[in-house]
């Protein structure tokens, strides 16, 4: 007995936003919790194609399957990697709090 493709995945045409199908295939997992959403969304990033901006395929892969599964761990996550960065601490600048480092020398003439 051989392994052959189910009609629905031998005639779909390649997803640049999920290739490998791992997205799709989280959707589908009954129970799947949020740790293992991440591993998968890790992995599902490593294979975006060169080319392709990650925020871009992310929206496309929420839109696909997001909207029917807004419950789910992954939609979660997606949604999460939408949202903008939280803005970093600034660093400080006060010269007071500076300190000149040493000039530190070894003793050999140049």
């Amino acid at each position: 007995m051989t392994d052959r493709p189910t009609p629905s995945t031998a005639t779909a045409a390649p997803d640049l936003a999920d290739p490998k199908g791992l997205i799709r295939e989280s959707y589908r997992i009954e129970g799947i919790t949020a740790d293992e959403c991440r591993s998968i969304l890790l992995d599902w990033a490593l294979s975006l194609p060169a080319g392709l901006a990650a925020p871009d395929a992310v929206a496309q892969v929420l839109a696909r399957y997001g909207t029917a599964a807004p419950d789910h761990p992954m939609t979660a996550l997606l949604r999460a990697g939408l949202a903008p960065l939280p803005d970093r601490p600034s660093r400080n600048r006060d010269p007071a709090r500076r300190r000149a480092r040493p000039v530190v020398t070894t003793g050999a003439k140049a």
